[in-house]
């Protein structure tokens, strides 16, 4: 059984910074494109980040300069550092395959950026 587990999120302030962890059972992250998205309230889940190999990446233009994606292969975990946060920023955050498979949606972690 595929399970894909976020953690790290939070409450911080603007300008602040998390580092968001996605353990992954049942899946070799070796061999997939992984990716990060968000979801506002209100609004549709978006990209945030994925890669393939950590020389291999991509972001979303909102979050480039301020987010870094990176995985451990050897551990099968993905992470997002996230630093400079700005309350547009607060969001459920997920991990997944990219393109996101249904059936690998989590929990996500929740941060909240608020002064």
């Amino acid at each position: 059984q595929v399970q894909l587990v976020e953690s790290g999120g939070g409450l911080v302030q603007p300008g602040g910074s998390l580092k968001l962890s996605c353990a992954v059972s049942g899946l070799t992250v070796s061999t997939y494109m992984m990716g990060w998205f968000r979801q506002a309230p209100g609004k549709q889940r978006e990209f945030v980040a994925a890669t393939h190999r950590n020389t291999d990446t991509r972001y979303a233009d909102s979050v480039k300069g301020r987010f870094i994606i990176s995985r451990d292969n050897a551990k099968n975990m993905v992470y997002l550092q996230i630093n400079n946060l700005r309350p547009e920023d607060t969001a459920v955050y997920y991990c997944n395959a990219e393109p996101p498979r249904y059936e690998l949606w989590g929990q996500g972690t929740q941060v909240t950026v608020s002064s």
